[in-house]
């Protein structure tokens, strides 16, 4: 444990901010579970408003920093060519 009152105080605001990212992403890697878990089963209607959900989360994860740009790009690509495959 750190001696310096400032280092304490980093120490309790990064574990803070740890849980609160974790919740983004854990909030996120969900919606994309549901989404292909739609798209296993083959429903088009169920498949689009959780891609709907999963994209406007991983907008979320990425505009909180918790992923990067270039993967938030990565995996809404992916996922709208799932999407597409059912159509």
């Amino acid at each position: 444990m750190p001696n310096i009152k400032s280092a304490i105080k980093r120490v309790s605001v990064i574990e803070k901010k740890t849980l609160q990212n974790n919740m983004v992403k854990s909030a996120y890697k969900t919606a994309v579970k549901t989404f292909e878990a739609a798209v296993a089963e083959g429903d088009k209607s169920k498949a689009e408003a959780t891609f709907k959900e999963a994209v406007k989360k991983i907008d979320q994860a990425c505009t909180k920093n918790v992923i990067k740009a270039n993967t938030a790009s990565r995996k809404k690509s992916s996922l709208s060519k799932k999407l597409n495959t059912l159509k």
